[in-house]
């Protein structure tokens, strides 16, 4: 068979251990034919085949975000970006300047805003949002995603007053007379979520593109989202026109299960572009609203210890369904409650021999008991996490949790356990750049360089090549496509991506200043020039 394009003239890192380095790489349409020397790949380029000079560049196979959400993401461009704001003040002034140029009466929304970076750390109100847009209702997500902000107009539509019951699983934050603060965490934001609309088709299809075009700036050749039906039509759409260039993995929302299981929809639906993931469930909040479940409280905070989003009970119910019916369980947890409480139901469902063969993962994984951590390997549970959150919560962290980070954000324990690791962004949460990520696995310091030279907890540090692994093959194995993609071998797919740097032997800081000149998507480079190579 001849190759329709020879990259050669490169430094490939195939991350398939039979054999991991080559120097070039052949691709038959959307396959990788062969890998191998530049004379052996060169002599399999056919009479129309093309050959590009890598120019010694880096290759590794294409990244995949196992933890965003995507159309959230596109859609979020166009609201009030609050992300690193330094000050209330500076954020209250950009809600000011979108008022002046929205009619009265007009929603404003926005969402990035993090109160621990402002000075005194304490949570706004709604007094501060009515000083500035007192004739429209405003409503801003903390940049956890859970935590939402709203100014009085926007309490009054959503009929919130002093004698609001908390509802499951949420809580309304009161002042001294009981009135809300504005402040509104966990399944509490529904209450204004409920009255905006779902964005029309055109909406989410738009957003889907302009995300496309930042996740392949990035190396990103497929995602993993956690979504709702809209995103699915928009996919759908896009996958039908022939313009959907990554690679999707849908989950189904907790209110869609029982429709899903209906249907006899299961996990690994669909085809390489489009695809059933599994459910996406909740136990708990965040570390920044103090919402993630403990089983200690939080220091300073004796009677908090966050927030069950799913009881116990109800969740062991809820895996053991979607089990039955041979959908996965994606279970958001982050405290070490919340996380155990996963791992209790994950085990009911394995010894009820529900599911076997399903990869049921927890979505963040973010601090875990010692007494649990070498569960997830026993269990096959995949833990799917985001290197940056790390990095970004650390402060946070050794505020609220102390002692125990020693289980927080465990990389290393884990991957050493034999547990699966899966690394993701939470876009819009935090940034969608691998580079990043990958930056925070191997160095757990900020780009300023703090804490210090060897990072925050740094016995939980990963190599270069075991964070790339997590982007590609991990999680191609918590989709369960580990035989089609996430290294570059013969026969699988051809979706790599070419670096300005080789990242596993410059300084780990350096890491940060790594570009991405190309992204390739089923033997096609959807971003990057070959031209100028």
């Amino acid at each position: 068979m001849q190759a329709d394009l020879v990259l050669y003239n490169g430094d490939v890192h195939t991350m398939d251990t039979g054999s991991p380095r080559a120097r070039a790489v052949a691709i038959a349409g959307n396959r990788v034919l062969a890998l191998g020397s530049d004379a052996d790949m060169r002599a399999l380029q056919g009479q129309k085949g093309r050959g590009i000079d890598l120019q010694g560049r880096t290759v590794v196979p294409g990244f995949t975000d196992a933890h965003l959400h995507f159309m959230s993401f596109g859609l979020g461009l166009k609201q009030i970006d609050l992300a690193g704001v330094a000050t209330l003040q500076e954020v209250l002034a950009r809600v000011e300047t979108s008022a002046a140029k929205t009619p009265a009466g007009y929603w404003l929304r926005g969402r990035g805003w993090d109160h621990t970076l402002w000075a005194g750390g304490a949570f706004p109100t709604r007094h501060d949002l009515d000083r500035v847009a007192a004739n429209h209702p405003v409503y801003l997500r903390r940049k956890c995603g859970h935590v939402g902000w709203a100014n009085s107009r926007a309490l009054e539509l959503a009929g919130i007053t002093a004698e609001t019951p908390d509802p499951p699983g949420g809580a309304i934050e009161r002042d001294s007379s009981g009135q809300s603060t504005g402040i509104l965490k966990e399944k509490a934001m529904d209450l204004v979520s409920r009255l905006f609309a779902e964005p029309s088709m055109d909406e989410a299809v738009s957003a889907i593109k302009v995300g496309m075009a930042h996740a392949h700036k990035v190396g990103l050749v497929g995602v993993h989202t956690m979504e709702n039906a809209t995103a699915l039509r928009a996919f759908q759409q896009l996958r039908a026109a022939g313009e959907l260039k990554l690679r999707v993995l849908m989950q189904v929302p907790e209110e869609n299960l029982d429709a899903a299981i209906q249907m006899g929809l299961q996990s690994g639906w669909g085809d390489e572009r489009l695809r059933i993931g599994g459910v996406k469930l909740f136990a708990d909040g965040s570390l920044g609203a103090r919402t993630a479940h403990m089983l200690e409280p939080y220091a300073g905070e004796p009677d908090n210890c966050g927030i069950p989003v799913t009881d116990a009970g109800r969740l062991r119910e809820l895996v053991g369904q979607a089990s039955r019916a041979g959908i996965a369980a994606f279970v958001h947890a982050i405290g070490d409650r919340a996380n155990r409480v996963v791992l209790d139901a994950v085990e009911a469902s394995r010894q009820a021999g529900e599911g076997l063969h399903l990869r049921h993962r927890i979505e963040h994984t973010q601090i875990l008991h010692p007494d649990d951590l070498p569960r997830l390997a026993r269990l096959g549970v995949v833990a799917s996490m985001q290197p940056i959150h790390a990095t970004q919560d650390m402060l946070m962290a050794d505020a609220h949790w102390g002692a125990r980070n020693a289980g927080a954000y465990a990389w290393r324990s884990l991957l050493d356990s034999g547990a699966a690791l899966a690394f993701g962004s939470d876009a819009p949460v935090e940034d969608l750049n691998v580079m990043k990520g990958i930056h925070a696995a191997v160095t757990r310091r900020r780009a300023d360089g703090s804490p210090g030279p060897d990072g925050w907890y740094p016995q939980q540090r990963l190599s270069v090549a075991e964070a790339v692994r997590a982007y590609s093959g991990g999680a191609a194995y918590a989709s369960g496509e580990e035989a089609i993609k996430g290294t570059l071998a013969p026969g699988k797919l051809a979706d790599l991506v070419v670096l300005s740097q080789d990242i596993f032997t410059i300084d780990p800081m350096a890491i940060l200043e790594t570009q991405v000149v190309a992204t390739m998507v089923d033997g096609e480079f959807v971003y990057g020039d070959p031209k100028v190579f």
